[in-house]
């Protein structure tokens, strides 16, 4: 199963429409804590709507806690940043990969960077800065499922 991890997310907006996306497509979800907001289940619920019984959601407390419990998984990491040098269409995924995706005012640290066995990027013309999260996340998992065929 593919998943998408969600690194400290600011804006409930969009983590619910990913949660949506992912009980749709069939994706598990890892949520990075912390948030920039509430993420009990309640507010979780009230982001998800009714989507949230569809989809496999695993919080945790840190990133040190994320990537241990993955690397102990076997999930290979591919982050999506503007930073990328591959574009996400150039990426052969495997099932099993965890695309993950950073906060919407910050991205991810450099450490978080460097753990990841890939760092892929939504080609975008010159002067844009970035993409809203969850529709890059949407087109580069969507890549994967092609891929996967799952």
């Amino acid at each position: 199963m593919l998943r998408l991890a969600l690194y400290q997310p600011d804006i409930p907006q969009n983590t619910g429409t990913m949660l949506r996306m992912a009980a749709c497509l069939g994706l598990a979800v890892d949520l990075i804590e912390p948030a920039g907001f509430d993420v009990s289940d309640r507010h979780l619920r009230r982001s998800g709507l009714d989507y949230l019984d569809a989809v496999e959601v695993r919080r945790h407390v840190s990133w040190s806690a994320f990537d241990a419990w993955r690397r102990e998984a076997g999930h290979r990491l591919v982050l999506a940043t503007t930073a990328g040098a591959l574009p996400y269409t150039g990426f052969a995924f495997r099932d099993g990969d965890c695309v993950m995706v950073g906060r919407e005012s910050a991205g991810v640290p450099e450490a978080v960077h460097a753990a990841a066995e890939a760092r892929v990027r939504v080609p975008m013309r010159t002067g844009m800065r970035s993409l809203n999260v969850a529709v890059a996340a949407a087109m580069i998992v969507g890549e994967a499922i092609r891929q996967t065929d799952t």
